[in-house]
């Protein structure tokens, strides 16, 4: 592999989608601007269009550009978009797809920083349709790799083995994401120096965090089409848990107390559960059986800034639904970004990570 591109470009993979790619991108840009690092950023496959924007782009990259503050020199739009609406277009040969590659070159090349950040698919087939799967790109360019992985106590050291067979050389390390706290001596002692020992170095061991996983009650709004009954000013509370309120009222006061940010689910005519949930930790209830909360309850939850959304869906429906979001849900709230660059500077070896990358920190910004 040539050096000189070492110094200059890191692929960014995944071994499954939601595996906390952009959280790391974001994080490890954060700790690297501090060392005086300018980052560039591009994601070559895009997968969320953000059609809503002024000249169309990927949702993500337009997120993770404000973020990092990234002029345009310092970042690009996807080469390609491959979802559920543009796929169709590219089963037939094209010249877009037959030569994307010959693109791909220059619009890694395109991109200014000390070190561009470029992100890759969501798992090693991803893309392949296009030439752009995380194999056919880091082959292309000869491009080091850094792999985010779910934490899995079975299937995990199997999927990093995969991993290191498809990509070879080009696997500089991985980072481990959402470790339980009763798994982390584990992947310390034991998972982790059995991956350095097969050559696959583990530059992070991030632990399981509720509010990374959370979602807001906005985006459950926006899944389920609720109507906002009363704090649309709320929305952007994070809700870490979901409950169904379905039983007596003593016991689902027990119930509640157990649970912390939640979103409790239950029917419009359950005032007693309705209120037994706001009075514990509950970021937004949802109320579902087409009727209105009494005037008692929505003046409740207005005094206690708790939002109330009203679904036309069953019970079961809307859990499953909502049940969804969580943990899946994009790195799109601020607070969420400020947790991870928090998580990443705790636990992220970064002085090893500029080692292996040939960077030197500035000494006029450090």
């Amino acid at each position: 592999m040539a050096q000189a591109k070492h110094n200059k470009h890191l692929l960014i993979g995944s071994t499954m989608a939601h595996s906390g790619k952009s959280a790391v991108i974001l994080g490890l840009a954060h700790q690297l601007n501090q060392q005086g690092i300018q980052i560039g950023y591009g994601k070559p496959l895009g997968t969320y269009l953000n059609t809503e924007a002024i000249a169309p782009t990927d949702a993500d990259v337009q997120f993770i550009t404000e973020q990092l503050a990234l002029s345009p020199a310092q970042t690009k739009a996807p080469l390609l978009t491959l979802n559920a609406a543009s796929f169709t277009q590219y089963l037939q040969p094209t010249s877009e797809v037959t030569n994307v590659m010959h693109s791909l070159s220059s619009y890694v090349d395109d991109i200014a920083g000390d070190l561009v950040l470029l992100e890759g698919p969501g798992s090693l087939s991803e893309g392949r349709l296009l030439n752009l799967s995380l194999v056919q790109m880091a082959a292309q360019l000869d491009l080091p790799v850094l792999m985010t992985a779910l934490y899995h106590p079975v299937t995990l050291i199997d999927e990093l083995l995969d991993v290191q067979e498809a990509l070879g050389d080009h696997l500089m390390g991985v980072v481990i994401n959402d470790i339980p706290e009763s798994d982390a001596a584990v992947v310390a002692e034991q998972v982790a120096p059995y991956l350095e020992r097969q050559g696959i170095p583990v530059f992070a061991q991030l632990p399981r965090n509720g509010l990374l996983r959370s979602v807001s009650v906005r985006e459950l709004a926006t899944k389920l089409e609720a109507k906002v009954l009363c704090r649309p000013d709320r929305l952007d509370l994070m809700v870490e848990s979901l409950t169904i309120g379905a039983m007596n009222v003593n016991s689902a006061l027990e119930y509640f107390r157990k649970g912390r940010n939640m979103a409790v689910v239950t029917g419009g005519d359950r005032s007693e559960l309705q209120l037994a949930a706001l009075e514990t930790s509950t970021n937004c209830l949802i109320l579902t059986g087409h009727s209105a909360p009494q005037d008692f309850i929505l003046s409740r939850a207005e005094d206690l800034e708790i939002p109330i959304l009203s679904v036309d869906l069953d019970t079961l429906t809307t859990v499953e639904i909502a049940d969804q979001s969580f943990g899946q849900v994009r790195l799109q709230e601020p607070i969420k970004v400020q947790c991870i660059q928090e998580l990443i500077h705790a636990h992220f070896d970064t002085p090893r990570l500029m080692q292996a990358l040939g960077l030197e920190p500035s000494p006029v910004n450090v």
